[in-house]
């Protein structure tokens, strides 16, 4: 098995590449996935949230306010650091239990947008980037996305620097770039997977 993680700034594509890699026939394990499933109402994760954060980041129907949550904990790293502590152990440990499934000789994406700030690299076999401009970026997110200018730059600034993200690269996968460009590029890409999850000594 060839445990590799994807990552990428918001906006910069990472998941049309995750879905062209599940095309070639990746195994997908996507953390965004599992953290809603892990406050989903009824867990304990979503117990937990409301703890730490009080009723008003509830729905009417007592699921967890997306949008409520993320305008508190993206304009305060404190309150940020606290939500990351009760989400990302529960999603860590859902996806070693989703990777235990896979076939010996599978290729397992893990999609982890927040794999450079957490310092995950060691984790996994290789780390492939997503890599935009942060111009792209913003223009993706306030077009295809219809956020705010200014949310948009919020949710950036949020995350790991590009320089960052891309220290802990493998293989960059350049998305500044038309679409057949990009899935030629991923196919090259998942060939190189495909060639070292044959010889990687699990």
């Amino acid at each position: 098995m060839l445990k590799v993680g994807l990552t990428g700034g918001i906006g910069a594509g990472k998941s049309e590449v995750s879905r062209l890699l599940v095309e070639r026939g990746a195994v997908l394990i996507d953390a965004d996935r599992i953290a809603r499933e892990v406050v989903a109402p009824g867990t304990p994760g979503l117990a937990a949230v409301v703890e730490a954060f009080g009723e008003d980041i509830l729905t009417a129907d007592g699921s967890l306010d997306r949008p409520r949550l993320g305008s508190i904990v993206f304009a305060d790293p404190d309150k940020l650091a606290v939500l990351n502590s009760i989400v990302h152990p529960l999603v860590g440990a859902r996806s070693r239990e989703l990777e235990t499934t896979a076939d010996d000789d599978a290729v397992v994406v893990h999609d982890v947008p927040l794999l450079a700030e957490n310092g995950l690299a060691p984790l996994y076999d290789l780390v492939i980037v997503v890599d935009a401009s942060p111009a792209t970026q913003l223009d993706r997110l306030v077009r295809l996305r219809g956020m705010t200018e200014e949310d948009a730059r919020a949710r950036m600034a949020a995350q790991a620097p590009r320089e960052k993200r891309l220290e802990v690269a493998d293989i960059v996968i350049d998305n500044d770039v038309p679409l057949e460009q990009l899935k030629r590029r991923v196919r090259d890409v998942w060939e190189e997977l495909v060639r070292r999850a044959h010889r990687s000594p699990e």
